[in-house]
């Protein structure tokens, strides 16, 4: 069966727009919340979901992110409970389904165990924060065959050799981090979107979704006129926060995405 992910650009390449992408930590507030929200996003016109894993020590994540995973974690979210909310996701909805996540969680599962239920629950990709390339040469359990596509990341600073070694092992799309240092909203895109674009397509022909900074419609639209995907995480994961205990929790959140997903798709029309 094709992937999900394969499937949707696919799509998006065919109506001749953008993909939106959310991020949300699983757990936060609940993960009964979280098995309300994700369909309510698809709904709401987010082409794929980006699901935290809950982390005691999320290094490449901001302030906000890191307070979701605490609240998750606060909550009694688990590895094992989160792999149980795709299950009950997938009741509801088709959505692309991307594992954020680090290695640490992953090793003390079992890391082909966790591929192998991870792909059975539901997930479709995975994005592993803190595994460099270099490693999965290094290590013969990391390089194996999995069934969750393998998002690479590619930030500003990396040089177009080691672009090119990132994008050979990639599956599904890129992620470029648009800025340095780690996740956050920002005032303003970073003005070097577009030759950064430029030079990894010379590299893949993966579609290349940009995050790291996006908060307003604006900013997505701005965005999604060269990348294939925008990725938004912080700013819904603020308002998360903020709506948490609200009985119309899921329904605020969507409120809150869905014009960012409408100005995504609208760009390139």
């Amino acid at each position: 069966m094709a992937n999900r992910i394969d499937l949707k650009f696919s799509e998006l390449r065919h109506r001749g727009e953008a993909g939106f992408m959310a991020y949300i930590t699983a757990g936060d507030p609940t993960l009964d919340a979280t098995a309300a929200l994700v369909p309510a996003l698809a709904e709401a016109g987010v082409d794929f979901v980006e699901l935290g894993v809950p982390f005691s020590d999320p290094l490449a994540d901001g302030v906000v992110n890191q307070l979701g995973a605490q609240r998750a974690l606060e909550a009694g979210a688990t590895l094992d409970k989160v792999l149980g909310t795709i299950r009950r996701i997938r009741e509801r909805t088709d959505v692309p389904l991307i594992l954020y996540t680090y290695l640490n969680p992953l090793y003390i599962h079992g890391f082909d165990r966790f591929h192998a239920e991870a792909a059975e629950a539901g997930a479709d990709g995975i994005l592993i924060l803190d595994l460099p390339p270099d490693e999965l040469d290094a290590n013969r359990e990391l390089s194996g065959r999995h069934d969750l596509k393998a998002i690479r990341l590619i930030a500003p600073t990396t040089p177009p050799a080691r672009m090119e070694r990132i994008a050979k092992t990639a599956e599904g799309f890129i992620y470029y981090v648009s800025r340095e240092g780690v996740t956050g909203e920002q005032q303003e895109v970073s003005g070097s979107i577009e030759a950064q674009l430029f030079e990894i397509k010379k590299h893949t022909d993966l579609p290349v979704a940009v995050g790291f900074g996006i908060s307003t419609p604006e900013q997505a639209a701005q965005v999604a006129h060269r990348a294939d995907a925008v990725v938004v995480g912080s700013a819904i994961v603020r308002r998360m926060g903020e709506h948490g205990q609200d009985p119309d929790f899921v329904r605020k959140i969507a409120d809150f995405v869905r014009p960012m997903a409408e100005a995504t798709h609208a760009a390139k029309r």
